[in-house]
């Protein structure tokens, strides 16, 4: 619903209700280096879009700037698909070896293939590694992943392979994330590693997050407290049916709501 482009834009699922607690974190039978990727802001894209976590149904729409106006990049255009995995959480009391917490937002997904993903879209995507950046003092995670059906995937396993088939992959993406705000006035974000970490690392910060996810939902082990203000009532979040988002099945094609 809403002109895109605007501060009214909302785009919703055909199939799920939610975009962030009922879309399964990976496609049924797949090992742990695959997940589900959901795209906010597909490759070429300017405009700033996010996940709404506080809006009931979890829509996409536009970030906006401080004055209101709808928010768009400015270092160029995105060379990458870039989203968010589903049922996982960067939880802010977690905090890295610097004490720097979480972001308090889904995990981040930087998809590294050639073919543009269209927003509101779910793709398998091979795990290769991640980043870790600081970004004005919050942990923001980046998973970088290609899509399985990229035409470069078979060839793809791990940051290795990535430099090896499209060199100079890295550097970009470590660029753009330390500097993508600077074309707006802000300094230099920091990574915590210039290096990014193996498959098996960012496989356990995936494991991690949907852990904290869990606790979000009222299904794990440790407490959330309610002050977040995020719209949690999906089947995926709080099972009001009795069975897992993960059974449910249907086209995984992002529809246009009017």
């Amino acid at each position: 619903e809403g002109k895109f482009g605007t501060g009214f834009f909302r785009l919703g699922h055909s199939t799920y209700e939610s975009f962030w607690h009922d879309i399964p974190l990976r496609p049924e039978g797949q090992s742990d280096d695959i997940i589900n990727l959901v795209t906010e802001i597909p490759l070429y894209m300017t405009a700033k879009m996010e996940m709404q976590k506080t809006l009931p149904g979890n829509p996409i729409g536009q970030d906006s700037n401080s004055d209101g106006s709808p928010r768009y990049y400015t270092y160029g255009t995105t060379f990458f698909n870039y989203g968010y995995i589903p049922q996982t959480w960067e939880d802010p009391s977690l905090k890295d070896s610097m004490g720097n917490g979480g972001d308090n937002d889904p995990l981040d997904v930087m998809e590294v293939g050639s073919k543009r993903l269209e927003m509101g879209s779910i793709t398998p995507c091979r795990v290769l590694g991640h980043l870790e950046l600081i970004d004005e003092g919050e942990m923001d995670n980046k998973i970088i992943c290609i899509a399985l059906s990229d035409p470069d995937a078979s060839s793809i396993h791990s940051m290795g392979d990535l430099e090896r088939v499209k060199p100079g992959t890295i550097e970009k993406l470590k660029d753009w994330l330390k500097r993508y705000k600077t074309s707006d006035g802000k300094p230099e974000n920091a990574l915590a590693n210039e290096n990014p970490t193996s498959t098996k690392e960012a496989i356990e910060l995936i494991h991690e997050t949907n852990n904290r996810w869990k606790n979000l939902c009222g299904k794990g082990s440790g407490f959330v407290s309610d002050g977040h203000g995020f719209w949690l009532d999906a089947v995926g979040c709080k099972d009001r049916s009795g069975t897992s988002s993960s059974s449910r099945t249907g086209s995984n094609l992002a529809t246009w709501d009017d």
